[in-house]
């Protein structure tokens, strides 16, 4: 399709300030693809489809939603099934201690890492798709684009056609304020009546006995979200009486909870995290103060933060004195910088001559710090460095109006950094012992020395490894 002058000026806005290849290969996604693979879009998988640089992909689609390309969508995913629980245009509507999926019967406390996804839907100033007036989606487009979030590897439609005509035993599309009757026969086994826009569910169990007798159900849909408990019956016929009461169309269905529905579940595929979008330098640099409320406190359950701290810059100033040596630290500054950007981190903030900066894993901080190493001594050979690094569960927060992090894991990662005195490096045991950060060390030739110390604010002895 041939796109509007508004949206070809806006994409060449984006060439100018993201990977022009990449600016391309998303051009080409809104003007050619069908509707479906412009809703949620799911950056890695379009990274891996294209063998595109995972990060040059991430920070296009940054710059594509700060532009109005996108809209960036930040949704609360159910561990277990791989459905969207809750959505928002923002990291702030993720507010309840506990999200509850219904298909699942269970709740799950929301961890940026896990549970939270950010994915890209085209705006409709730009190309208008079906997604935008969801509840016009047929049945399985509906779960296709809706339910299930980017991380659900949905079939073809062929294939999905098939696995839903052996799985859903009926179902009915039931506009606001309407009611409808579904009579089915039921044999032995498990199902649930669920309906993915109100995320109701009844279970029904389904055991003994064949039986002429006809069972009843009742049920309404509405906002509650909740569970109804499990109805138990011998096999035979089943008359289940519906009543939406919600404001908006709703797709009840009938589901055999067995094998192949399991499986059709199991599908998973990588997602862009909330955790990986907060420590991006390019999210950090775009959504500076947009991220969290003052009052919310994310949790994370792993995270690898980075601390360095110039060592001797006031000789440094007496040495080469004032205006040399600002320049030497601010190149320093832009040396870090740039070095946490290549390795999928972010710089978190800077304290004086000291920099912390958060990485998605141990191995991407351990890259980070042996490339610091070397571009500092390239830089100035009297230039001292030193570098902690720790990894663990901590809080996002928002701290003097800026997203930061909370907790025992930055405290510890900041008194790991305080060990050094050379231009070793100094790793907590979870970063060494890390299978990627252990296969990085040793394709150097690197061999951490184990040391045992009592750290400041700590309450027992913990190891750190020294990397010559």
């Amino acid at each position: 399709m041939q796109l509007s002058s508004e949206a070809e000026a806006l994409f060449a806005s984006l060439r100018q300030v993201a990977d022009p290849a990449v600016a391309e290969a998303i051009e080409g996604q809104v003007a050619n693809a069908p509707d479906r693979d412009l809703c949620r879009v799911n950056a890695l998988d379009f990274a891996a489809r294209r063998s595109l640089d995972e990060e040059a992909v991430i920070a296009a689609f940054l710059h594509a939603a700060r532009l109005g390309i996108f809209e960036l969508w930040w949704n609360v995913l159910c561990p277990g099934c791989g459905g969207v629980l809750d959505a928002g245009s923002t990291l702030k509507t993720v507010d309840r201690e506990e999200y509850e999926c219904a298909l699942c019967a269970a709740g799950y406390e929301p961890t940026l890492d896990e549970m939270v996804e950010v994915t890209f839907t085209v705006s409709p100033r730009i190309r208008h798709i079906t997604a935008h007036e969801p509840h016009t989606l047929p049945f399985a487009e509906y779960f296709r684009q809706v339910f299930w979030s980017s991380g659900v590897d949905v079939p073809d439609d062929a294939t999905l056609d098939a696995i839903l005509e052996e799985i859903v035993l009926e179902s009915v599309e039931l506009p606001s304020g309407d009611k409808a009757i579904l009579s089915l026969q039921l044999p032995a086994g498990f199902f649930i009546l669920f309906d993915p826009v109100t995320h109701a569910a009844q279970f029904i169990q389904v055991e003994g006995e064949p039986t002429r007798e006809r069972h009843t159900l009742s049920i309404v849909l509405d906002r509650g979200h909740a569970s109804t408990g499990t109805l138990q019956m011998a096999p035979g016929p089943l008359r289940i009486a519906i009543e939406n009461q919600s404001d908006t169309r709703t797709l009840p269905g009938v589901w055999a909870a067995g094998d192949a529905l399991h499986e059709l579940l199991g599908r998973r595929k990588p997602f862009l995290t909330a955790k990986r979008l907060l420590t991006n330098q390019t999210f950090r640099d775009l959504y500076r103060t947009e991220t969290l409320n003052i009052n919310q406190r994310l949790k994370i359950t792993s995270l690898t933060f980075l601390f360095t701290d110039l060592k001797g810059s006031t000789e440094l100033y007496e040495r080469v004195g004032d205006l040399v040596a600002f320049d030497l630290v601010r190149a320093h500054f832009e040396v870090l910088h740039r070095i946490v950007a290549a390795e999928a981190g972010a710089v978190v903030k800077t304290i004086g001559d000291a920099v912390m900066a958060t990485f998605p894993t141990p191995d991407r901080a351990i890259a980070a710090a042996l490339s610091m190493r070397e571009a500092l001594r390239d830089l100035d050979a009297d230039l001292l460095v030193k570098i902690g690094i720790h990894e663990g569960p901590c809080l996002a927060v928002m701290l003097n109006e800026r997203q930061d992090y909370f907790g025992q894991t930055v405290n510890i990662a900041s008194r790991v950094q305080g060990l050094a005195v050379s231009r070793s490096i100094f790793a907590s045991e979870q970063v060494v012992d890390n299978a990627e950060a252990a296969r990085l060390l040793a394709a150097n030739g690197i061999r951490p020395k184990a040391q045992d110390h009592l750290l400041r604010g700590v309450g027992h002895h913990v190891t750190v490894y020294e990397i010559p």
